[in-house]
Protein backbone atom coordinates (compact mmCIF):
# COMPACT_ATOMS: atom_id res chain seq x y z
CA UNK A 1 0.00 0.00 0.00
CA UNK A 2 1.16 3.26 -0.60
CA UNK A 3 0.65 6.71 1.37
CA UNK A 4 -1.71 9.19 0.46
CA UNK A 5 -3.08 7.25 -2.71
CA UNK A 6 -5.18 4.20 -3.60
CA UNK A 7 -3.03 1.36 -4.82
CA UNK A 8 -4.31 -0.07 -7.85
CA UNK A 9 -7.64 1.60 -7.52
CA UNK A 10 -10.39 2.55 -9.66
CA UNK A 11 -12.14 5.75 -9.97
CA UNK A 12 -13.05 8.21 -7.69
CA UNK A 13 -16.22 9.50 -7.20
CA UNK A 14 -17.43 12.43 -5.63
CA UNK A 15 -19.53 11.69 -2.47
CA UNK A 16 -21.57 14.99 -3.24
CA UNK A 17 -21.42 18.77 -3.85
CA UNK A 18 -18.12 20.08 -1.20
CA UNK A 19 -17.63 16.77 0.16
CA UNK A 20 -14.28 14.89 0.01
CA UNK A 21 -14.07 12.72 -2.96
CA UNK A 22 -14.48 8.77 -2.17
CA UNK A 23 -12.33 5.92 -3.37
CA UNK A 24 -13.52 3.12 -5.38
CA UNK A 25 -10.72 -0.04 -4.31
CA UNK A 26 -11.08 -2.29 -7.59
CA UNK A 27 -7.97 -4.99 -6.46
CA UNK A 28 -6.41 -6.35 -3.03
CA UNK A 29 -4.86 -2.86 -1.22
CA UNK A 30 -2.64 -6.07 0.33
CA UNK A 31 -1.32 -8.39 -2.03
CA UNK A 32 -2.90 -6.90 -5.39
CA UNK A 33 -4.63 -9.75 -6.35
CA UNK A 34 -7.57 -8.84 -9.03
CA UNK A 35 -9.46 -11.88 -8.02
CA UNK A 36 -11.92 -10.95 -5.35
CA UNK A 37 -15.53 -11.21 -4.05
CA UNK A 38 -18.07 -9.26 -2.92
CA UNK A 39 -19.30 -10.39 1.25
CA UNK A 40 -22.29 -7.92 1.00
CA UNK A 41 -23.65 -4.76 0.04
CA UNK A 42 -25.04 -1.53 1.91
CA UNK A 43 -25.11 1.01 -0.29
CA UNK A 44 -23.22 2.61 -0.94
CA UNK A 45 -21.00 0.72 0.44
CA UNK A 46 -19.71 -2.56 -0.66
CA UNK A 47 -17.35 -5.46 1.71
CA UNK A 48 -15.15 -7.39 -0.32
CA UNK A 49 -13.12 -10.16 0.20
CA UNK A 50 -9.58 -10.96 -1.44
CA UNK A 51 -9.89 -14.39 -2.83
CA UNK A 52 -6.09 -15.06 -2.49
CA UNK A 53 -5.09 -13.84 1.09
CA UNK A 54 -8.32 -13.34 2.51
CA UNK A 55 -8.16 -9.21 3.55
CA UNK A 56 -11.58 -7.70 3.34
CA UNK A 57 -11.65 -4.02 2.74
CA UNK A 58 -14.46 -1.33 1.98
CA UNK A 59 -15.18 0.72 -1.48
CA UNK A 60 -15.74 3.02 -1.88
CA UNK A 61 -14.00 5.10 0.94
CA UNK A 62 -12.59 8.37 1.84
CA UNK A 63 -8.68 9.53 0.79
CA UNK A 64 -6.48 10.40 4.07
CA UNK A 65 -7.85 14.06 4.39
CA UNK A 66 -11.63 13.28 4.13
CA UNK A 67 -10.95 10.26 7.03
CA UNK A 68 -9.01 12.82 9.26
CA UNK A 69 -11.60 15.35 9.00
CA UNK A 70 -14.00 12.75 10.27
CA UNK A 71 -12.15 12.05 13.73
CA UNK A 72 -11.03 15.63 14.07
CA UNK A 73 -14.91 16.70 14.60
CA UNK A 74 -16.01 16.34 18.05
CA UNK A 75 -19.75 14.60 16.99
CA UNK A 76 -17.48 11.46 16.13
CA UNK A 77 -16.38 11.17 19.93
CA UNK A 78 -20.10 12.50 21.40
CA UNK A 79 -21.50 10.45 17.96
CA UNK A 80 -25.64 10.64 17.39
CA UNK A 81 -25.72 7.49 15.62
CA UNK A 82 -22.88 5.52 17.30
CA UNK A 83 -23.40 2.06 15.59
CA UNK A 84 -22.56 3.15 12.61
CA UNK A 85 -19.99 5.89 13.37
CA UNK A 86 -17.87 6.91 16.29
CA UNK A 87 -18.68 6.51 20.20
CA UNK A 88 -22.12 7.74 22.17
CA UNK A 89 -19.46 9.65 24.62
CA UNK A 90 -16.11 8.78 24.57
CA UNK A 91 -14.80 10.64 27.67
CA UNK A 92 -17.57 9.81 29.42
CA UNK A 93 -16.80 5.82 28.83
CA UNK A 94 -13.11 6.75 30.76
CA UNK A 95 -13.51 4.48 33.97
CA UNK A 96 -14.76 1.66 31.60
CA UNK A 97 -11.50 2.10 29.55
CA UNK A 98 -9.21 2.34 31.99
CA UNK A 99 -10.44 -0.65 33.30
CA UNK A 100 -9.92 -2.18 30.04
CA UNK A 101 -6.83 -1.20 29.19
CA UNK A 102 -5.31 -2.06 32.74
CA UNK A 103 -6.04 -5.87 32.15
CA UNK A 104 -5.03 -5.74 28.15
CA UNK A 105 -1.76 -4.28 29.30
CA UNK A 106 -1.49 -7.10 32.43
CA UNK A 107 -1.94 -9.29 29.74
CA UNK A 108 0.85 -8.51 27.31
CA UNK A 109 3.53 -7.33 29.32
CA UNK A 110 3.66 -10.29 30.96
CA UNK A 111 6.99 -10.99 29.06
CA UNK A 112 7.79 -7.59 28.22
CA UNK A 113 9.16 -4.66 29.05
CA UNK A 114 8.27 -3.61 32.81
CA UNK A 115 9.08 0.81 32.72
CA UNK A 116 10.52 2.62 30.02
CA UNK A 117 9.43 4.57 26.94
CA UNK A 118 5.93 3.98 25.59
CA UNK A 119 4.01 5.42 22.78
CA UNK A 120 0.20 5.00 21.99
CA UNK A 121 -0.35 5.60 18.31
CA UNK A 122 -3.97 7.12 18.14
CA UNK A 123 -4.05 7.66 21.77
CA UNK A 124 -7.58 9.40 21.71
CA UNK A 125 -8.61 11.03 25.30
CA UNK A 126 -5.08 9.13 26.98
CA UNK A 127 -6.29 6.30 28.70
CA UNK A 128 -3.97 3.80 27.32
CA UNK A 129 -1.61 6.61 28.40
CA UNK A 130 -2.70 7.07 31.70
CA UNK A 131 -2.81 2.57 32.34
CA UNK A 132 0.87 2.89 31.11
CA UNK A 133 1.83 6.07 33.33
CA UNK A 134 0.59 3.79 36.40
CA UNK A 135 2.55 0.36 35.22
CA UNK A 136 5.58 2.85 35.82
CA UNK A 137 6.08 3.85 31.72
CA UNK A 138 6.79 7.24 30.51
CA UNK A 139 4.21 7.70 28.34
CA UNK A 140 4.02 9.38 25.03
CA UNK A 141 1.22 9.39 22.23
CA UNK A 142 0.10 10.10 18.95
CA UNK A 143 -3.53 11.36 17.90
CA UNK A 144 -4.76 13.23 14.73
CA UNK A 145 -7.97 14.88 16.97
CA UNK A 146 -6.85 17.86 18.58
CA UNK A 147 -10.26 17.60 20.15
CA UNK A 148 -9.70 14.79 21.82
CA UNK A 149 -6.27 14.58 22.78
CA UNK A 150 -6.92 17.89 24.77
CA UNK A 151 -8.47 15.05 27.32
CA UNK A 152 -4.83 13.90 27.72
CA UNK A 153 -3.39 17.03 28.52
CA UNK A 154 -5.80 18.91 30.67
CA UNK A 155 -7.59 15.74 32.26
CA UNK A 156 -4.31 13.87 32.79
CA UNK A 157 -1.81 16.29 32.48
CA UNK A 158 0.31 14.76 29.67
CA UNK A 159 2.16 17.43 28.14
CA UNK A 160 3.71 14.14 25.78
CA UNK A 161 1.02 14.57 22.87
CA UNK A 162 1.57 15.13 19.59
CA UNK A 163 -1.30 16.37 17.71
CA UNK A 164 -0.73 15.27 14.11
CA UNK A 165 0.38 11.57 12.19
CA UNK A 166 2.94 9.70 13.32
CA UNK A 167 4.93 10.85 10.33
CA UNK A 168 5.04 14.44 11.13
CA UNK A 169 6.44 13.77 14.83
CA UNK A 170 9.53 13.68 15.66
CA UNK A 171 10.65 11.26 17.49
CA UNK A 172 14.13 9.53 17.52
CA UNK A 173 14.52 6.01 16.03
CA UNK A 174 14.58 3.76 18.19
CA UNK A 175 13.58 5.49 21.25
CA UNK A 176 10.17 3.54 22.66
CA UNK A 177 10.35 0.04 24.32
CA UNK A 178 6.84 -0.42 23.99
CA UNK A 179 4.51 0.62 21.16
CA UNK A 180 1.08 0.15 21.19
CA UNK A 181 -1.95 0.74 18.79
CA UNK A 182 -5.59 -0.17 19.61
CA UNK A 183 -8.34 0.17 16.58
CA UNK A 184 -5.76 1.64 14.55
CA UNK A 185 -4.97 -0.22 11.69
CA UNK A 186 -8.34 -0.67 10.52
CA UNK A 187 -9.15 2.84 10.52
CA UNK A 188 -6.14 4.04 8.27
CA UNK A 189 -5.48 4.38 4.61
CA UNK A 190 -1.77 2.40 4.54
CA UNK A 191 -1.25 0.25 7.69
CA UNK A 192 1.46 -1.00 6.10
CA UNK A 193 3.19 2.35 6.26
CA UNK A 194 2.34 2.92 9.68
CA UNK A 195 3.87 -0.09 10.83
CA UNK A 196 7.01 0.47 9.37
CA UNK A 197 7.75 4.08 10.92
CA UNK A 198 6.41 2.15 14.52
CA UNK A 199 8.94 -0.88 13.91
CA UNK A 200 11.77 2.20 12.88
CA UNK A 201 10.58 4.17 16.51
CA UNK A 202 11.12 0.53 18.62
CA UNK A 203 14.34 -0.04 20.51
CA UNK A 204 15.62 -3.31 18.94
CA UNK A 205 13.93 -6.20 20.59
CA UNK A 206 10.74 -3.79 21.54
CA UNK A 207 7.63 -4.71 21.64
CA UNK A 208 4.42 -3.70 19.77
CA UNK A 209 1.39 -4.31 20.49
CA UNK A 210 -1.88 -3.88 18.07
CA UNK A 211 -5.49 -5.14 18.57
CA UNK A 212 -8.17 -5.39 15.39
CA UNK A 213 -11.25 -7.09 14.50
CA UNK A 214 -11.02 -11.00 13.12
CA UNK A 215 -13.66 -10.66 9.90
CA UNK A 216 -13.27 -14.70 10.09
CA UNK A 217 -13.96 -15.12 13.66
CA UNK A 218 -17.06 -17.03 14.26
CA UNK A 219 -18.82 -14.13 16.15
CA UNK A 220 -18.26 -12.15 12.68
CA UNK A 221 -19.55 -15.14 10.64
CA UNK A 222 -22.44 -15.82 13.07
CA UNK A 223 -23.69 -11.91 12.40
CA UNK A 224 -22.69 -11.49 8.92
CA UNK A 225 -23.75 -8.10 7.51
CA UNK A 226 -24.73 -7.07 10.78
CA UNK A 227 -21.38 -7.97 12.98
CA UNK A 228 -21.13 -4.37 14.97
CA UNK A 229 -17.42 -3.72 13.87
CA UNK A 230 -18.90 -3.19 10.30
CA UNK A 231 -18.81 0.43 10.38
CA UNK A 232 -18.14 1.35 7.08
CA UNK A 233 -16.86 4.81 6.66
CA UNK A 234 -14.43 4.66 9.48
CA UNK A 235 -13.57 0.58 9.41
CA UNK A 236 -12.17 0.37 6.01
CA UNK A 237 -10.15 -2.68 6.00
CA UNK A 238 -11.17 -6.13 8.24
CA UNK A 239 -8.15 -8.52 8.65
CA UNK A 240 -7.69 -11.71 9.54
CA UNK A 241 -5.33 -13.71 11.55
CA UNK A 242 -3.16 -13.95 8.35
CA UNK A 243 -3.33 -11.59 7.28
CA UNK A 244 -2.48 -8.66 9.85
CA UNK A 245 0.11 -11.39 10.59
CA UNK A 246 1.52 -11.09 7.08
CA UNK A 247 0.96 -7.43 7.77
CA UNK A 248 3.08 -7.31 10.62
CA UNK A 249 6.20 -9.14 9.08
CA UNK A 250 6.27 -7.15 5.79
CA UNK A 251 6.64 -4.27 7.91
CA UNK A 252 9.84 -5.83 9.58
CA UNK A 253 8.50 -7.08 12.76
CA UNK A 254 8.43 -10.30 14.30
CA UNK A 255 4.92 -11.59 15.41
CA UNK A 256 4.82 -13.29 18.85
CA UNK A 257 1.66 -14.10 19.57
CA UNK A 258 -2.30 -13.51 18.72
CA UNK A 259 -4.99 -14.39 20.64
CA UNK A 260 -8.46 -13.00 21.03
CA UNK A 261 -8.31 -13.95 25.18
CA UNK A 262 -7.99 -11.00 26.12
CA UNK A 263 -9.81 -8.80 23.30
CA UNK A 264 -12.74 -8.32 25.50
CA UNK A 265 -13.52 -4.87 26.89
CA UNK A 266 -15.80 -3.15 29.64
CA UNK A 267 -18.92 -1.83 28.03
CA UNK A 268 -22.00 0.17 29.66
CA UNK A 269 -25.40 -1.13 29.23
CA UNK A 270 -26.46 1.87 27.10
CA UNK A 271 -23.26 0.24 24.94
CA UNK A 272 -25.24 -3.23 25.19
CA UNK A 273 -28.42 -1.53 24.18
CA UNK A 274 -27.19 0.74 21.24
CA UNK A 275 -25.26 -2.38 19.35
CA UNK A 276 -28.32 -4.17 19.73
CA UNK A 277 -30.03 -1.73 17.47
CA UNK A 278 -27.77 -3.25 15.00
CA UNK A 279 -29.04 -6.94 15.16
CA UNK A 280 -32.44 -5.57 15.03
CA UNK A 281 -34.66 -2.14 15.83
CA UNK A 282 -37.08 -4.65 17.99
CA UNK A 283 -33.66 -5.74 20.28
CA UNK A 284 -32.86 -1.86 20.88
CA UNK A 285 -36.43 -1.73 22.28
CA UNK A 286 -36.46 -4.50 24.25
CA UNK A 287 -32.89 -3.46 25.81
CA UNK A 288 -33.58 0.20 26.28
CA UNK A 289 -34.58 0.25 29.79
CA UNK A 290 -31.02 -0.89 30.64
CA UNK A 291 -29.97 2.37 29.91
CA UNK A 292 -31.19 3.63 32.91
CA UNK A 293 -28.32 1.72 34.70
CA UNK A 294 -25.66 4.15 33.76
CA UNK A 295 -23.31 2.96 36.49
CA UNK A 296 -23.46 -0.74 35.52
CA UNK A 297 -21.03 -1.86 33.69
CA UNK A 298 -19.81 -5.60 32.40
CA UNK A 299 -16.55 -7.16 30.63
CA UNK A 300 -17.73 -8.85 27.58
CA UNK A 301 -15.60 -10.89 24.93
CA UNK A 302 -17.26 -11.92 21.62
CA UNK A 303 -13.63 -13.22 20.92
CA UNK A 304 -13.83 -11.50 17.56
CA UNK A 305 -11.15 -9.03 18.30
CA UNK A 306 -7.21 -10.32 18.11
CA UNK A 307 -4.58 -8.67 20.26
CA UNK A 308 -1.48 -9.30 18.12
CA UNK A 309 2.12 -8.43 19.83
CA UNK A 310 5.31 -8.58 17.33
CA UNK A 311 8.97 -7.51 18.41
CA UNK A 312 11.62 -5.03 16.26
CA UNK A 313 14.46 -7.42 15.38
CA UNK A 314 17.06 -7.87 17.27
CA UNK A 315 20.77 -7.41 14.39
CA UNK A 316 24.08 -7.43 15.15
CA UNK A 317 24.21 -3.82 13.23
CA UNK A 318 21.78 -2.62 15.23
CA UNK A 319 22.60 0.11 18.06
CA UNK A 320 22.55 -0.50 20.93
CA UNK A 321 19.13 -0.89 22.84
CA UNK A 322 17.48 1.78 25.14
CA UNK A 323 18.37 0.20 28.60
CA UNK A 324 14.90 -0.85 30.14
CA UNK A 325 14.39 0.21 33.83
CA UNK A 326 12.90 -1.54 36.06
CA UNK A 327 9.33 -1.05 36.77
CA UNK A 328 8.64 1.76 39.34
CA UNK A 329 6.20 3.07 41.62
CA UNK A 330 3.94 4.89 39.40
CA UNK A 331 4.05 8.92 39.83
CA UNK A 332 0.80 10.32 41.12
CA UNK A 333 -1.71 11.36 39.16
CA UNK A 334 -2.92 15.06 38.74
CA UNK A 335 -5.43 16.50 40.91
Amino acid sequence: MSVGASPRSGGSPACGPGEPQAIVISSCPMCGSERSAVAFEESPYSVRRCSSCGLGWVTPRLGEDGLAEMYVDDSYWRSGSPKTLGYHDYRADEPLYLETFRRRLGFVLRHGPQGGRALDIGCAAGFCMQALRERGFEAHGVEVSETIARHASEHFGFATVHVGTLQSASFAERSFHLITLWDVVEHVVDPRALLVQARELLAPGGLLVLETQNIDSAFARLLGSRWHHYKHAEHIYHFTPSTISELLQSAGLEVQTSTPRFGGKYVSFQFIAERAARLHPALSTALAPLRRFESASVYLNFMDEMIVTASAPRTPSSPPAVATPQASSPPSAPA
